[in-house]
């Protein structure tokens, strides 16, 4: 299939190595110093497009594929603001769009523990919950999106918790996320339930970007012949 790239750097790189090692073609690969090519993306030369540019430039990028009908795959955190739009112009134009805060398949098994562990805990109030991430000093938003699921799975499974925060003292009602920026880190994330006795831990460390990059070609070759609003729990069947 032919896939174009919105967003050519370290991960759409990555990304180019592993769908031209899967047989698929290259038929764009845009960045800034070439982001006028980008009008040149359409159905006819293009079977899905992989979005992993910036927070600045996601929410315009998804826009325009929305619009052109394409099939889209975007894993671009920092802008989910405004996600609904995008997603009801996918609607509107019969287009495909597919958003995951991470595509790597272990961290999405992670998503799916980290529920179930939220379940258990329900209930548990001697168990204080508080998570933390470590990425990479390019990384340019702060929480992760990753993170932000992962919140999300607990605000989910624990009665009480309506809400998260961002490196600040959290009140009852509050997931804690604790960020940090160090050196290379592909992506670390840890939850943990603190009592007074013990401590319970779930964790997922990333080795590589390679992980990101292969849970996104499989994602664009799940949509090449899909319409709508898609993510990653129904490619996995959850």
């Amino acid at each position: 299939m032919r896939i174009a790239l919105l967003g050519y750097g370290k991960m759409g790189k990555v990304i180019e190595q592993i769908a031209l090692d899967r047989g698929h073609e290259i038929s764009f690969k845009i960045d800034v110093a070439n982001k006028e090519d980008r009008d040149k993306i359409s159905p006819e030369n293009t079977d899905a497009v992989i979005e992993f540019s910036s927070p600045a430039s996601a929410f315009d990028n998804l826009q325009f594929c929305m619009k052109k009908g394409l099939k889209v795959v975007s894993g671009t955190t920092g802008w989910l603001d405004k996600k609904g739009e995008i997603e009801k112009l996918c609607n509107e134009n019969e287009a495909a769009f597919f958003y995951a805060s991470n595509y790597s398949i272990g961290v999405n098994l992670f998503f799916q523990l980290n529920k179930q562990l939220a379940k258990l805990m329900n209930g548990q109030n001697q168990y204080e919950v508080t998570s933390n991430e470590i990425h990479h000093t390019e990384k340019l938003d702060s929480p992760s999106g990753t993170a932000i699921t992962l919140a999300e799975g607990i605000i989910e499974g624990i009665e009480g918790k309506d809400s998260w925060v961002n490196q600040e003292i959290a009140k009852v009602n509050e997931v804690p996320i604790w960020s940090s920026r160090e050196g290379t880190v592909p992506g670390t994330h840890s939850i943990k339930y603190i009592s007074a006795v013990d401590e319970i831990e779930i964790k997922h460390e990333a080795k590589s970007r390679q992980g990101f990059a292969l849970g996104a070609v499989i994602a664009a070759e799940w949509i090449k012949d899909k319409n709508g609003v898609l993510n990653m729990d129904q490619m996995l069947g959850f």
